[in-house]
């Protein structure tokens, strides 16, 4: 059954992934990977809320699915590579910052939440 549970989530996560990721450069532009850094903080910001306060079965859902489904770390790294490749190594370091700097961030303030919340 738990397994179940994560295939749910997966299947809502990566398309969901995919619609914010175009949708983010449909508005910004493809010249710094934007889409991927929402998804990847938008991840970060729930699986620190779900951690706070879900039930273990609800994180397997919508953390280990839904999440792991939504942000991504190889997109991530695929596109700072390819930055650091088309001679962007200042676009490419400053993603590896922003990403390290807000997905920490945005996991803290999520499990910061859920404990103001519920307790």
């Amino acid at each position: 059954m738990n397994w179940l549970l994560v295939v749910v989530g997966a299947a809502v996560g990566a398309p969901l992934r995919y619609l914010t990721d175009r949708t983010v450069h449909s508005r910004v532009g493809f010249g710094f990977p934007w889409g991927t850094l929402t998804v990847n903080v938008s991840g970060c910001a729930l699986l620190g809320l779900l951690t706070a306060v879900a039930p273990p079965d609800v994180r397997l859902l919508l953390g280990t699915g839904l999440c792991g489904a939504l942000s991504t770390y190889s997109t991530f790294s695929f596109e700072t590579l390819k930055l650091a490749q088309n001679g962007s190594r200042g676009a490419a370091l400053g993603n590896v910052a922003l990403s390290l700097g807000a997905g920490l961030a945005a996991v803290y303030a999520g499990a910061g939440v859920g404990h103001a919340i519920w307790g």
